[in-house]
């Protein structure tokens, strides 16, 4: 396994955005397109009971399945899509993604059967796994290190206001459509989102880094990936911890409907939990400079998991209630806000020759696992708490398991700014290989943490 050091500072192309995407730009239009996922999924909750009602889904819990075979197919098709953004291009790609998504949008509008609509969103999911690469990739091109965990943080905490809003949104088209008016606002803001980047984002990959689609390379990346321990570790620690998050998506309109009997209100006491993920993105944007991303990360990990056996005790004991469930939730979602842009950008710290296909490893491995354990963890739902509330103390504890794998044992510290034998490796790599050059090799060695 190799390992890398966690950079201090900017990343060497933090000071040369294009002038037509300057850096608070370049941030509002990442959280645009994470926003596109989470609409995608949030605005579908109000309306889950009515469409499984009226095409037919089977038991109560089917109805789940209409957000996991989307995050399953977002996830399982970044693999596909990180090579391709590495060969053609970033922005090309995020254009061809939103055109699928929005035919993706008009099969589930005219969806006849309750099969032909998850086929509709697993194909949704699947061209939202292009943009989510691409845009993480082109992040990458400009930034590194806490520069990347910075801008990371900031789009999240901007695009927080999805899942905050995207239930109210998806209960007032109901109010005024049925459920497949939801579909027509996801085409539009599709639209509009392709409108932004067509005309304002560049291309942020310059010819002679562009990567041959050739299976032994991909192979090579995607290994090199996985061998990379600060990559693969950090990668599974948040696909862990994130499957607490599906899980908690795709049971909460049973929870709060049914559960606590919350009715039409349950927008917003899902709102009320969503802050609390995006008071922990801006907050980790002010103070990852200060602490570094290693000791927030680790420091909110632990939390995550003291604060779920607390409540599990609490349940065992007492017994639950709405105002109990809001406020430990919300405190594992503020930890989820400090690990989330963390984990990745110190997973996609030592890629940066191979943003691409880094993004879509890191995606591909965060998403489908976290889809597949949150699904897996909702459909336990039984009418009560207890086995969220216990799935969320599963996954923490394996994520802290992995997280003292990562680091060998040596929690809450700053990287060591030694240097890596990385340098000689991705030297030897470019004498073999046609790349950027001397200058390409250097700026690679100073991405992948050689020197803080």
């Amino acid at each position: 396994m190799k390992d890398a050091a966690e950079p201090s500072g900017d990343g060497p192309h933090d000071e040369s955005l294009s002038p037509r995407m300057p850096f608070a730009e370049l941030v509002a239009l990442t959280a645009a397109f994470m926003a596109l996922n989470a609409l995608a999924v949030d605005m579908m909750l109000p309306a889950l009971g009515l469409i499984g009602d009226e095409l037919g889904a089977g038991e109560g819990n089917d109805r789940q399945l209409i957000i996991v075979v989307y995050v399953v197919g977002n996830g399982v098709a970044q693999l596909f899509f990180g090579p391709v953004v590495d060969h053609f291009g970033r922005r090309r790609v995020l254009l061809w993604a939103l055109a699928g998504y929005i035919a993706g949008s008009l099969l589930s509008i005219f969806a006849s059967s309750f099969s032909l609509l998850l086929a509709a969103r697993a194909f949704q999911g699947v061209t939202t796994a292009a943009t989510r690469v691409a845009s993480v990739a082109v992040v990458r091109d400009r930034c590194s290190g806490r520069r990347m965990a910075e801008a990371m943080s900031l789009a999240i905490t901007i695009f927080m206001a999805a899942p905050i809003l995207a239930p109210s949104f998806g209960q007032l088209v109901l109010f005024a459509a049925p459920w497949r008016g939801i579909f027509v606002a996801l085409l539009l803001y599709a639209v509009m989102l392709a409108l932004w980047a067509g005309w304002r984002l560049r291309e942020t990959l310059p010819p002679e880094a562009r990567r041959p689609i050739d299976p032994a390379h991909i192979l090579a990346d995607y290994s090199e990936f996985a061998t990379t321990r600060v990559s693969i570790g950090y990668t599974l620690a948040s696909a862990l911890v994130f499957g607490a998050l599906f899980a908690y998506i795709s049971a909460s309109e049973q929870i709060f409907t049914e559960t606590f009997d919350l009715g039409a209100r349950f927008p917003l006491a899902f709102g009320a939990v969503a802050i609390a993920l995006a008071a922990a993105a801006l907050i980790n944007a002010r103070l990852v400079g200060r602490f570094g991303m290693r000791r927030l990360l680790h420091g909110a990990l632990l939390g995550f998991v003291i604060v779920n056996l607390i409540h599990l005790a609490i349940i065992s004991a007492a017994g639950e209630s709405l105002f109990l469930f809001i406020l430990f939730t919300g405190l594992s979602f503020f930890a989820l806000g400090l690990i989330g842009p963390n984990a990745s950008a110190l997973a996609m710290q030592p890629m940066g020759h191979m943003a691409g296909a880094a993004a879509a490893a890191n995606g591909f491995a965060g998403t489908t696992l976290a889809g597949l354990l949150g699904g897996l963890i909702g459909r336990m739902y039984d009418g009560t708490t207890t086995p969220i509330v216990m799935g969320f103390v599963s996954l923490g504890v394996a994520a802290f398991a992995i997280i003292l794998w990562t680091e060998k044992g040596a929690l809450f510290h700053p990287a060591s700014p030694s240097a890596s034998p990385d340098t000689a490796r991705l030297a030897r790599r470019s004498a073999a290989e046609p790349g950027p050059g001397e200058a390409g090799v250097l700026r690679q060695a100073q991405d992948e943490g050689e020197r803080a």
